[in-house]
């Protein structure tokens, strides 16, 4: 399999919805140690109600699917997240509007332009502890890839995506509420690499059903 179709996106938002359920306290637990306790309770809010919307954009275009994602958690996660990942997925979708499928450099391309728009909002660095550092090592991981097989090369962003997050853990916040604690932030995992890392586990889920 050397793409990935519309309807793989639909199901990759659809298991993100279902693993950001299973994980909420998870996420909520990590973020008690260095934020506002919220992560995990937003990010499960933020994604049932695109649940709520796929089936009515199921037979639309990437882009189309990307950007309704997009806008719905910009309207319905509170915190720094909503506005991080609706950014994420609304310029996400730049590149692949009236796309039905995406090769890997089509895949990677949607991602980084993503990731660009996280940067520009939140102006975030990599080694600050936060999703910068996991999209990093998901990106530098699949633009080393590109002539791999789609779903070997998903495998290998996945690990490097586990390494980032658990990298963040030794860093000291430099954004960000957990940046108000100062050293006392070091020693704890950031909750935005790690939903970061759980989004991107269920994409390379998605691709291989």
């Amino acid at each position: 399999m050397m793409t990935i179709s519309k309807q793989q996106v639909v199901r990759w938002l659809d298991l993100a919805a279902e693993i950001f359920k299973e994980q909420q306290d998870f996420l909520t637990d990590l973020d008690r140690e260095i934020g506002d306790a919220d992560h995990g309770l937003n990010m499960n809010r933020g994604f049932q109600k695109v649940q709520e919307k796929l089936p009515g954009v199921a037979d639309k275009d990437i882009g189309t699917i990307m950007k309704t994602t997009g806008m719905t958690l910009l309207s319905s996660i509170g915190g720094a997240s909503g506005p991080l990942y609706g950014t994420f997925f609304i310029r996400s979708a730049t590149s692949v509007m009236a796309k039905e499928e995406l090769n890997l450099a089509e895949l990677t391309q949607m991602l980084q332009n993503g990731v660009d728009g996280i940067v520009q909002r939140g102006k975030a660095e990599i080694g600050d502890k936060t999703m910068v550092d996991t999209w990093h090592g998901i990106l530098e991981s699949l633009n080393q890839e590109q002539e791999t097989s789609f779903i070997d090369a998903l495998d290998r962003a996945v690990a490097e995506a586990e390494k980032a997050m658990k990298g963040t853990i030794p860093l000291q916040a430099k954004k960000g509420r957990a940046s108000y604690l100062g050293e006392r932030s070091i020693g704890h995992q950031d909750p935005g690499a790690t939903s970061t890392y759980l989004l991107f586990s269920a994409l390379r889920s998605a691709a291989a059903q």
